[in-house]
């Protein structure tokens, strides 16, 4: 790991209870990422949910930069929830229920309950640290994660395989007003 993206803070995950940014993906598509507070006593033991031991982790920093701002950095590769060690985890996790396209956060911040995230559509509960869901039309599936790292309260993308695009849902990052677009040649 060379190059790191900041992103948020820890504060603002926590208080938001989800972080919504989309990245480019190693195949050249966009995808929607979620980061959301891991408040369990042993983040980052994802074997322990049927993860995958992968995941974000905390770092040492050359710098400190502003939002969108890359630093370089060296990681110990411990696979532990950003900000374990001190009471300020956070995980980031593709931003779509296992069990069929939905958004887990659609624009308004994450469905959550209990350390959990729920899909909106049919209820499935993802543990907030782990990714592993064990219940509903999602059981026995486990988010696909994204690496982070935290840093001086600072939260960071550290996932090689991804790139940072902006803040927001993949429609969000799009230069209009938001509204519906015209092609007509009248104007009011």
């Amino acid at each position: 790991m060379g190059v790191r993206m900041r992103l948020t803070t820890v504060d603002t995950v926590y208080e938001e209870r989800s972080w919504l940014f989309t990245v480019r993906d190693q195949h050249g598509e966009k995808e929607e990422v979620i980061l959301v507070p891991c408040t369990d006593a042993v983040a980052g033991s994802r074997d322990d949910a049927g993860g995958d031991g992968g995941g974000s982790e905390d770092v040492g920093s050359t710098g400190t930069g502003s939002a969108g701002e890359t630093t370089s950095s060296e990681g110990d590769g411990g696979g532990t929830a950003a900000g374990a060690g001190n009471g300020t985890a956070v995980e980031a996790w593709v931003n779509q229920c296992t069990h069929e396209f939905q958004r887990l956060d659609r624009g308004m911040g994450a469905a959550m309950r209990d350390g959990q995230i729920i899909c909106p559509k049919h209820g499935s509960m993802f543990d907030a640290c782990s990714g592993y869901c064990d219940n509903g039309e999602a059981a026995d599936t486990t988010l696909p994660s994204v690496e982070v790292a935290v840093d001086g309260g600072d939260v960071y993308l550290t996932d090689d395989e991804v790139t940072f695009l902006h803040q927001g849902g993949i429609d969000e990052g799009d230069d209009g007003d938001g509204g519906p677009s015209s092609t007509s040649h009248l104007s009011l």
